[in-house]
């Protein structure tokens, strides 16, 4: 099970043909696609993934990959396993990390040891085993917390609201340490609501928008806490292309880009688009409960100008065809997520 790669997506040469390249949270969402894609082109990859169940790690968004790949089932924060890892390669693709903002909030332990042990331990063996390597690592829009103004640049104070994104910023920092004083090329991709095929369905922990699928596809009500708020969404090959060419552009290295979607939508619009793609279901207006009033940040979208300027980058999928396609993925595939 191979399909459902964008053939129009702007990354149509073949730059990593028989390049090495590692990929952290290999398993997961975003890991997974890109990992596809690379071995489209060619390339020779390795994954790394500890399946701790609460993650996004799900076997099956591999599937048909098995022999073309080489998966390795460890944490990042194994530091020899890590260093044997990263010998040979070209690129590393360091997505592996907690995301969680909820759990955050209830195991801040948790969230630091892995993403920031975890990165300090993945930087190390880069400059102890292979200080010649490529890194991209993903953060996230969460950093901001509420904006101050819209749409949000990457000169937008980093003020995060919840443990998560103050470890996703220090992981930042910390790539950023390791560019600038030990020479390690690295980029910083500022994500904003990716969403598509291989998403977390099964539950909110990583994106409300993948309970949403889940929900209008089993056939139940969507509930959506306040509605009002706006957001802009990114489709998962939209955040492939980023991350590629960011690797492969040495105009990126050392810098940060924010990565969003075309348009800000409202979560009522949301709602009532999904609803429409799908052809079927509901949504109730709820008050925005009082747990998570405490991280709310209010409207957020992006200004990606800067990949734009630096790397011609751009969102190219439609939210609706985007919403089309996911809805598409998992009505075919759903046993595998729910």
């Amino acid at each position: 099970m191979i399909g459902n790669l964008n053939p129009n997506n702007i990354m149509t040469t073949s730059f990593f043909t028989e390049c090495d390249i590692l990929i952290t949270g290999g398993i997961g969402f975003i890991g997974s696609t890109i990992a596809l894609r690379l071995v489209q082109q060619g390339a020779r990859v390795t994954i790394i993934d500890s399946q701790i169940p609460e993650f996004g790690g799900n076997p099956f968004n591999i599937s048909g990959l098995e022999k073309k790949i080489q998966l390795n089932l460890s944490d990042i924060r194994d530091s020899q396993k890590m260093q044997d890892l990263v010998q040979g390669k070209d690129y590393l693709f360091n997505l592996a990390a907690q995301t969680s903002h909820m759990d955050s909030l209830q195991d801040p332990l948790t969230d630091l040891d892995i993403n920031c042990r975890g990165q300090v331990t993945v930087l190390e063996a880069c400059r102890q085993a292979n200080p010649d390597i490529t890194i991209v690592f993903t953060s996230t829009r969460q950093i901001y917390g509420k904006p101050r103004y819209l749409p949000v640049d990457e000169q937008h104070l980093v003020q995060p609201v919840d443990p998560n994104g103050i470890t996703k910023a220090a992981g930042e920092w910390y790539h950023l340490f390791y560019d600038h004083v030990h020479g390690i090329k690295t980029s910083i991709l500022r994500l904003t609501n990716t969403y598509g095929p291989r998403m977390r369905i099964r539950d909110a922990r990583q994106n409300f928008l993948g309970w949403w699928v889940h929900l209008v596809l089993q056939g139940h009500p969507i509930d959506v806490w306040g509605g009002s708020q706006l957001r802009d969404f990114t489709y998962i090959d939209d955040v492939v292309d980023a991350l590629m060419l960011a690797a492969s552009n040495k105009s990126a290295y050392g810098q940060i880009f924010n990565v969003g979607g075309e348009e800000p939508v409202s979560l009522k619009s949301l709602a009532e688009l999904l609803i429409q793609v799908n052809g079927e279901g509901r949504y109730f207006l709820r008050e925005y409960p009082q747990d998570r009033k405490r991280i709310d940040i209010g409207d957020y979208y992006t200004d990606y100008s800067k990949i734009t300027k630096c790397l011609n980058w751009k969102p190219t999928v439609p939210l609706e065809e985007g919403l089309t396609r996911t809805l598409d993925y998992f009505r075919q595939y759903k046993d595998h997520y729910l």
